[in-house]
């Protein structure tokens, strides 16, 4: 999904092309990763992850470097709750040496209008756990609010784990004014 706008980062859904990079990617960040996700880090996990990442409830995307095409991280609207409810979770990951780059800031920001503009979804919720400063710092400048801290609410790497609940609405996203 190229955006028509320069924003120095494109979206793309996951491929086996990106099999091979994909696994480099989540080697080389297992430091960085350690106690917050679990990517797939073998050829069998990445090929179940693919599978995952199709199914109908779910939009997942890697954020794409304009001027290398390396994979600088991983966004997903997981969870996809049409009807009355409009809403999906809302899931991203840097990988080494992408992060405090901006170019997370750059793609969430392309996937948060998709999922307002192509999903038509009403509400996106990111769950983090109280101490990732970053992740917090990153979704409060595009407009999320924190609704509240859920005690052991996700099971994370193996153990129950707080988080805290940050949320936009559709009418809140103003995308010219956080791009």
């Amino acid at each position: 999904m190229r955006s028509t706008k320069r924003s120095d980062v494109h979206l793309e859904q996951p491929s086996a092309r990106r099999e091979k990079e994909f696994i480099r990617c989540v080697r080389r960040s297992r430091s960085l990763h350690r106690g917050r996700v679990t990517p797939p880090d073998t050829s069998d996990k990445y090929r179940d992850y693919l599978r995952r990442v199709r199914k109908a409830n779910q939009a997942t995307f890697f954020v794409a470097l304009d001027h290398s095409d390396e994979i600088a991280g991983v966004i997903d609207i997981g969870n996809i709750v049409r009807g009355y409810f409009q809403s999906a979770y809302l899931g991203y990951y840097a990988f080494v040496p992408f992060t405090g780059s901006g170019y997370m800031r750059k793609g969430l920001h392309q996937v948060i209008t998709y999922a307002f503009r192509k999903l038509k979804l009403h509400r996106l919720e990111a769950n983090i756990q109280p101490d990732n400063e970053r992740s917090i710092a990153l979704v409060s400048g595009l407009g999320f609010k924190l609704e509240g801290v859920s005690p052991r609410y996700l099971k994370v790497c193996g153990r129950w784990k707080d988080h805290e609940r940050w949320a936009i609405l559709s009418e809140g996203w103003k995308p010219h004014e956080v791009a």
